[in-house]
């Protein structure tokens, strides 16, 4: 039911493409980051919550359709609904059934509640497609709280030593997840325009965040001291960065896990927090699946794909595709028209 070309991942029989990375006719979109919802397909369909940022993105005159999780529609005698991913808020794993014949397209996910998405939920099938960003034994992510209590426990640090602290988390998704567990008792919390752009779509879709202000020309640099600024990775090395000094800089990724990443990227400390699944939960989610058909896309797809083999005795197979997982930015996108902007204000 379910093909791999040139432009993506294609259901023939339904005439649709998951995440296609050339323009086609019609597209169903897992999430709205850019490497998965690209520009110049005539026809969208996504999640309810993927829109708003879809049409900020692509434009707001996008054909697009929204979907709730679980609701059914059908395409050509192929039954496709969608379910929760658990990456971003509004990120969906999209099934397929004709014939009993069932797929899942993953996306991107995580199985950990960040308290932000929708938990994601296995979605029994016959053949699932999914990603392997982290997909080697030695990433073994600690729990989403202690790493939150870190990173509250670091401001309140930073604060002391009379230091503003800055942290690098991706503008779409990741920083909202930051932001919502911050204790705003220990200071102001300020954004990037690129964050809050997306912060104020997240809160007009009935998300709730604690109070930001975005850093723009009417910003004193008193009033930030000993402030949580949130910025995402592209700000590194910019006018607009120095602005805040002296400051102390972490960032959330969960590349941080391996030894000398921080050091690279220049920060003080590295968070490992990450809006995909380590290896425990790559190796849980697809057992759930009950699939014995899979097929491992972006990331460590080679490892994965072998070890699911020789394992569990899966028919596990690489496939290529254009999607990128966890990068330095992977939504540079939302922020160039900020950027030339915000970076003048010194």
């Amino acid at each position: 039911m379910i093909t791999f070309n040139d432009n993506g991942i294609y259901c023939a029989r339904a005439g649709v493409y998951i995440d296609p990375w050339k323009p086609v006719d019609r597209a169903i979109i897992t999430h709205a980051h850019s490497d998965h919802a690209r520009w110049g397909m005539k026809h969208y369909l996504a999640h309810h919550l993927s829109v708003p940022v879809m049409k900020y993105r692509l434009g707001s005159d996008i054909s697009v359709q929204a979907l709730g999780y679980g609701e059914v529609i059908e395409m050509n005698g192929v039954k496709i609904s969608l379910h929760p991913a658990g990456h971003i808020w509004g990120s969906a794993q999209v099934r397929l059934e004709c014939n009993g014949e069932i797929w899942v397209v993953s996306g991107d996910y995580k199985i950990a509640d960040d308290g932000i998405s929708q938990a994601f939920e296995p979605v029994p099938c016959q053949h699932f497609i999914t990603e392997s960003t982290f997909g080697l034994p030695i990433y073994n992510f600690p729990a989403h709280q202690s790493v939150h209590d870190d990173i509250n426990n670091w401001w309140r640090q930073n604060q002391a030593e009379g230091k503003n602290s800055v942290l690098f988390a991706y503008a779409l998704g990741k920083a909202q997840r930051v932001i919502s567990h911050l204790d705003p008792s220990i200071g102001k919390i300020f954004t990037h325009g690129a964050v809050d752009n997306v912060n104020k779509l997240y809160i007009e879709n009935d998300g709730y965040l604690p109070a930001t202000q975005r850093i723009d020309a009417t910003v004193d640099k008193k009033d930030i001291q000993g402030a949580m600024i949130i910025a995402p990775p592209s700000a590194s090395n910019s006018p607009w960065l120095r602005r805040f000094e002296p400051y102390k800089l972490g960032v959330c990724s969960g590349w941080m896990q391996l030894r000398g990443t921080r050091r690279r990227q220049g920060a003080d400390r590295g968070f490992v927090l990450s809006d995909h699944a380590d290896w425990g939960q790559l190796n849980v989610a697809v057992k759930e699946t009950g699939a014995s058909h899979i097929y491992v896309t972006h990331g460590y797809k080679s490892h994965f794909a072998r070890w699911l083999t020789d394992a569990y005795h899966l028919n596990a197979r690489e496939v290529e595709t254009l999607y990128t997982g966890e990068q330095a930015d992977d939504t540079l996108d939302l922020e160039q028209a900020d950027n030339k902007s915000d970076e003048s204000i010194q």
